[in-house]
């Protein structure tokens, strides 16, 4: 079953999805707490309103803290990435790598991958991103 909470931040309500495997999906912020959460529920349909407890409640205060102007590492959350492809997941994996405070190119990504013609397929993989913060792909960037 795949739960859900709408969260205050310094930069507006944040949505978060999870099962018990991890984080399914961020939502960052809309307009309003309402409009967060139905683009949300829109990403995961079905998804129960809840209380968050454990690793969701912690990745909560981190996502906070790191819109708070923090340099935060959230590599360590743990996430649910069902249903993504093998090359999704591959980016993903490696985009956790970069550290706060450094960035990364799509090429590079790719050469890491093995093939650095994949560029722009990791640029596509990246806007399917459905943890962002998490998965930071706020540090990866064009190359030059």
């Amino acid at each position: 079953m795949t739960r859900f909470a709408i969260f205050d931040t310094p930069i507006g309500p944040c949505g978060i999805a999870w099962s018990e495997t991890g984080v399914a999906a961020i939502e960052l912020p809309a307009a309003t707490a309402e409009a967060t959460r139905a683009r949300l529920l829109r990403r995961v349909p079905g998804a129960i309103e809840a209380t968050p407890e454990g690793f969701v409640e912690e990745a909560i205060a981190a996502i906070v803290r790191l819109l708070s102007g923090e340099a935060i590492d959230l590599s360590a959350v743990p996430v649910a990435l069902d249903g993504i492809s093998d090359f999704n997941r591959s980016v993903y994996e490696i985009a956790l790598t970069i550290p706060p405070g450094e960035t990364m190119s799509y090429g590079e990504i790719a050469k890491r991958l093995g093939d650095p013609l994949l560029a722009q397929a990791v640029g596509k993989a990246l806007g399917e991103n459905p943890v962002p913060i998490i998965i930071p792909c706020h540090r990866v960037l064009a190359a030059g």
